[in-house]
C-alpha cells in the first residue's frame, strides 16, 4: 500500500456539506472502477450501481431516506445493491457490497471528492422507498446510499486507533 492510498484513508471523513459543482463524469467512472475492484465471495461480484446525478432523484432519495438530507446539496449520490439473482452464494452480498462501499469512499477522498456513506439495509422501510423511487428489481436490494460532491465544508482527520480493542492470539 503507498502512502498516498494509507493517507486518504486515514484522512477519509464523513461528509454533509457540498458545493454546487458537478462531479466529472471521469471521476464517476473512477468511482465505479474503485467499486468494482473489491473483493467478493467467490468473485460473484453480486453487485449493481444507481448513479444519480438529477436533481429531482436527488432530492426523492432525502424524502425517502431520514438520514440522508445531505442529497439535497450533493450533486452525485451512488446507490450500492445487492442483485442476488444469480448468486452463487447469496449470503455474501452483504460484505461484498460493503466492500465495494468503502472502496467509493477512499476513491472519493483521494479524487478531492467529499462522500458520505447512509445505511438503506436492513431498514425495511428505507429499502423500500428506494426501491420504489429508483425502480429497482425486486432480486436486487439497496444496501446503502452514499452521497458525493465536492466538499463545502473540511473536517481534520479522526484518530480512531483504541489499542485496547486489538487482541493478540485470543481475546
Amino acid at each position: 500500500m503507498t502512502v498516498e492510498a494509507i493517507e486518504a484513508i486515514l484522512s477519509r471523513r464523513s461528509i454533509r456539506k457540498y458545493a454546487d459543482s458537478p462531479v466529472s463524469e471521469a471521476d464517476v467512472k473512477t468511482l465505479m472502477e474503485c467499486a468494482m475492484a473489491a473483493p467478493s465471495a467467490d468473485n460473484q461480484q453480486p453487485w449493481q450501481y444507481v448513479v444519480v446525478a438529477d436533481r429531482d432523484v436527488l432530492n426523492g432519495i432525502a424524502v425517502a431516506h431520514p438520514y440522508a438530507q445531505m442529497c439535497r446539496e450533493a450533486t452525485l449520490a451512488v446507490v450500492v445493491c445487492g442483485d442476488v439473482g444469480n448468486a452463487k452464494y447469496p449470503d455474501y452480498w452483504q460484505q461484498d457490497c460493503a466492500a465495494a462501499t468503502q472502496n467509493i469512499l477512499v476513491a472519493a477522498q483521494a479524487l478531492g471528492l467529499g462522500a458520505c456513506w447512509c445505511g438503506v439495509y436492513p431498514s425495511q422501510k428505507c429499502v423500500i422507498a428506494i426501491r420504489e423511487l429508483l425502480g429497482i428489481p425486486e432480486t436486487a436490494t439497496p444496501l446503502c446510499v452514499i452521497a458525493v460532491g465536492h466538499p463545502a465544508e473540511q473536517k481534520p482527520p479522526g484518530n480512531r486507533y483504541d489499542a485496547s480493542r486489538v487482541h493478540k492470539n485470543h481475546w
